[in-house]
């Protein structure tokens, strides 16, 4: 089984216990974790050609999963905070 690069654990490693945490206590975190593991795969497989896909497209998926890392890491951010 191949690694998929940008995986919630590798981003932010110091977190991945309080990820799992929210996961379990937060329906809306973990929904949020859920689509971002599900657009992370398909870029993934988009770079690595297994569903090839044309430039601007795997951009713009790109710009999704940024998008989510951004609310996970507000999130995360704010959720500490408490």
């Amino acid at each position: 089984m191949s690694h998929t690069p940008h995986e919630l654990a590798d981003e932010f490693p110091e977190q991945a216990e309080h990820i799992h945490e929210l996961k379990q206590s937060d329906t809306h975190f973990a929904e949020l974790v859920d689509e971002y593991h599900e657009v992370n795969r398909t870029v993934h497989r988009m770079e690595t050609e297994v569903e090839p896909v044309a430039t601007h497209i795997e951009e713009d998926t790109r710009k999704k999963r940024l998008a989510l890392k951004d609310r996970i890491a507000a999130y995360l951010s704010s959720s500490n905070a408490s």
